[in-house]
């Protein structure tokens, strides 16, 4: 059996691990979602726009009395 070692000196690193077939892949975290776009496809105007959108604040007078 190989043994692999994934260290980073510092700070922890994560790394996804998968099997295919006999073998096991350690993978580098994405630091994007360009891996999406393999997956997914190409994403539509509406689709991004709606993402992209955020709603309007919502005054609440409960929170703002536990909160002031």
């Amino acid at each position: 059996m190989e043994t692999a070692k994934v260290f980073w000196s510092g700070r922890s690193q994560a790394v996804p691990i998968r099997r295919r077939g006999e073998a096991v892949i350690l993978e580098p975290i994405p630091t994007d979602w360009a891996w999406l776009d393999a997956l997914a496809g190409t994403l539509d105007a509406d689709f991004v726009q709606a993402v992209a959108a955020q709603p309007a604040p919502q005054e609440r007078q409960e929170l703002t009395a536990l909160f002031p």
